[in-house]
């Protein structure tokens, strides 16, 4: 995995980026995939079988990226954790425990915005969609474009509960809770040998 310097991740935003991403990085201290910012509790680590980096920080959060994933972690209240990472490709497995008094984790990619605290869950990136599984806990996934804090009644947001996913491409179709099939939920999560 390459490491990609502060400046890739502003000149490779998506054309038509949702403004929240483009804010996230203009007010937030970045931590690159692969290399994390000096000072941080959490380092990252190469894991074999399969292929990714692991990021174990103190309080439990850990973040697994897929060998080849485009990824930046963030710190947004700067306290050398992250508390959310931008995806552009590929995937992310995250334990995220509650922590308290902090942020809840939180997802970007170009189609959605998944937020999640005490949980275990995926997201993949690829084909211009993003797919969000959970295993463990519950997120809460809307699209990028919808305001944050709204709650949409007209299915642009939608809560997951363990077993379920959801896809989301680029539009205004409604987000649709469902149960994924065992094989593909094995498909994802064995991306991070489980």
């Amino acid at each position: 995995m390459t490491k990609p310097r502060f400046a890739d991740h502003l000149m490779h935003l998506p054309a038509g980026a949702p403004l929240l991403m483009m804010l996230a990085s203009l007010t937030c201290l970045f931590i690159p995939s692969g290399s994390l910012a000096q000072g941080t509790q959490c380092p990252p680590q190469p894991a074999d079988a399969p292929k990714r980096q692991i990021v174990r920080c103190p309080d439990g959060l850990t973040i697994e990226a897929d060998a080849g994933a485009k990824y930046t972690l963030l710190d947004r209240n700067q306290d050398g954790q992250p508390d959310a990472a931008n995806l552009e490709s590929g995937a992310l497995f995250v334990d995220a425990p509650a922590r308290s008094g902090r942020l809840p984790f939180r997802i970007l990619t170009p189609q959605t915005v998944a937020t999640a605290r005490g949980t275990q869950w995926a997201v993949d990136v690829s084909g211009g969609k993003t797919a969000v599984f959970v295993v463990s806990g519950l997120v809460f996934v809307r699209r990028a474009n919808l305001p944050r804090g709204a709650r949409s009644n007209s299915g642009q947001s939608v809560n997951l509960e363990p077993g379920q996913g959801v896809d989301v491409e680029l539009g205004v179709a409604p987000l649709t809770a469902r149960r994924w099939p065992a094989a593909r939920a094995s498909a994802l999560l064995g991306r991070f040998g489980r």
